[in-house]
């Protein structure tokens, strides 16, 4: 479980296809708290576990199912990526919280700055801007955001300088795409109904 709240960026030092078509990246990461085998990271918004860790690099293996769902077909060597460690339970939750599990990617549309601030408009499927909703938490490439609003397929987000500079936001162009999880809470709600009134 995470928080939507970027610790890190990291850069793909290397990257490597295994017989079964999984993917290996080779991520370099400084300044973050020790990572050891077995643990969970966040990776642009991609719960990972880490399979082996040398020095300041450590190595994730990826399944086929993920990397359909997410941008990770566009992470090259060099690619900038966002990292947020597991939580502790005693954490404060800063964002909102983030299971790692993403949902389908989301295309940028527009990129305007406001007074510092950057308001990204985004593109989503049909099948899930309906749990997109106006002052709700969305998580982009990990990032906890706010949902500023909602009109038919797309949603906007306001980026405050902050969060900008310290994460791969500041990397972004019209039409890259992110990854998207919907909120926890909209999911289980939705299936609740769909069982109530089936």
């Amino acid at each position: 479980m995470f928080k939507g709240i970027i610790t890190n960026i990291g850069t793909i030092a290397d990257t490597t296809t295994c017989s079964n078509s999984d993917q290996i990246f080779h991520i370099e990461a400084q300044n973050l708290p020790s990572i050891n085998k077995g643990d969970s990271v966040a990776c642009s918004g991609v719960c990972l576990t880490v399979v082996d860790v040398i020095k300041d690099i450590f190595t994730v293996q990826v399944s086929q199912e993920t990397i359909k769902v997410s941008n990770l077909n566009t992470w090259k060597i060099g690619k900038k990526i966002n990292l947020e460690q597991s939580m502790r339970l005693s954490d404060r939750i800063d964002g909102h919280l983030v299971q790692g599990h993403v949902d389908k990617t989301v295309q940028i549309l527009a990129i305007n700055q406001n007074s510092g601030s950057h308001e990204v408009k985004l593109s989503c499927s049909q099948e899930l801007i309906r749990f997109t909703a106006k002052k709700g938490s969305v998580t982009l490439d990990g990032v906890s955001l706010t949902v500023n609003s909602v009109i038919d397929q797309e949603f906007t987000v306001n980026i405050i300088p902050y969060t900008w500079q310290s994460t791969t936001f500041q990397y972004n162009k019209v039409n890259d795409y992110l990854n998207l999880e919907i909120d926890m809470i909209a999911r289980y709600l939705d299936q609740l109904i769909q069982h109530r009134y089936n």
